[in-house]
């Protein structure tokens, strides 16, 4: 039997016989990174739907909570316009102005020159701002810079406030055990979904530029608009002009598609924040809210205006409000 001598390795293949040696070690390291890499992301990618579930969960409850205080929006149980001249007013049928809750005599209001003046009935348990009325006070409308006076009665439990729409007045009241309020049902939502929290580009219009803005019982109001928002979606590209109240934030009023069938018929509004000095916004259309007329008869809601319509199903944020049915007697 013959025996063959192994040939060693000449100096310049061993480094392609150590690469190939190498090798699966090397694809073991990769494949290992790899996975490494796609944990990560897998990691971001729950921690952000996370944020974003908690965002969107803490945002409807502190909504419920802002619309279900005594004095909320679901607490109001009358609206009734003043006209100029002087009108006795309680719960009473002899009264000029009849609400439907608190004293049979509440007091004499009276409107002159855009001043309004109460006159309280002798013994009638009333409060001014919380303190015991001795008198005749005047009372300051909610275009007041500090805001309305109130009348409370029912032991805090309803309170009287004026609003101004327009040239007009109106006597707004509230009370803690309005059915609105006790009969609340909740608010039904659409799933909340990532895709519909938009980034939008905020275009400004001049320097006090302002949109006609029509309300739910016939006035008109001028209100500051001071730009639009432009977003796109599904390829398209859509506009809704933003209205300014003052406040941190801006107001869109708008309609779509989904409004008079699965959303409230009016429209809702959406809060963004002021954009960022490169003018960009973040449109979050899951946090799209009912105006305060979808809960309640006595409210003065604006109307989206012609340019917020938009041909567009936005099937995110709350839906229409279905209130609980009347109780019947037996």
């Amino acid at each position: 039997m013959m025996l063959f001598a192994r040939k060693p390795l000449s100096a310049s293949s061993r480094p392609a016989v150590l690469a190939l040696l190498l090798l699966p070690a090397l694809a073991a390291c990769d494949s290992t990174e790899r996975q490494a890499a796609r944990q990560r992301e897998a990691e971001r990618v729950a921690a952000a739907n996370q944020a974003f579930d908690r965002d969107q969960q803490l945002w409807r409850e502190q909504r419920k909570s802002e619309l279900l205080k005594p004095d909320g929006w679901a607490s109001l149980i009358g609206l009734h316009p003043i006209e100029p001249g002087s009108h006795y007013l309680g719960s009473d049928p002899d009264n000029g102005i009849r609400l439907s809750a608190g004293p049979a005599h509440f007091g004499l209001l009276s409107l002159a020159n855009g001043r309004l003046r109460f006159i309280p009935e002798r013994g009638a348990p009333l409060t001014f701002n919380d303190q015991p009325i001795k008198g005749a006070v005047t009372l300051l409308a909610d275009d007041y810079p500090a805001g309305p006076t109130r009348i409370g009665f029912d032991e805090g439990q309803g309170g009287l406030t004026v609003i101004k729409r327009g040239e007009r007045y109106f006597l707004r009241v509230r009370h803690s055990q309005a059915p609105t309020l006790t009969g609340f049902k909740g608010i039904d939502y659409w799933p909340a979904q990532q895709d519909w929290k938009l980034s939008a580009k905020f275009v400004a219009h001049p320097a006090g530029k302002t949109l006609e803005i029509a309300n739910i019982i016939g006035t008109i109001e001028p209100t500051p608009n001071p730009g639009a928002i432009e977003f796109q979606r599904d390829g398209r590209s859509y506009r809704i002009e933003a209205l300014d109240q003052g406040g941190e934030q801006l107001l869109l009023v708008f309609a779509d598609r989904t409004s008079g069938h699965t959303s409230y018929s009016a429209g809702r509004f959406l809060e963004v924040a002021r954009p960022n000095l490169q003018g960009g916004v973040v449109v979050d259309f899951n946090k799209a809210y009912n105006p305060p007329c979808a809960f309640t008869a006595y409210a003065t809601c604006p109307l989206p205006p012609q340019e917020n319509r938009l041909d567009l199903e936005i099937a995110a944020g709350e839906k229409t409000y279905k209130p609980a049915a009347p109780a019947h007697a037996s």
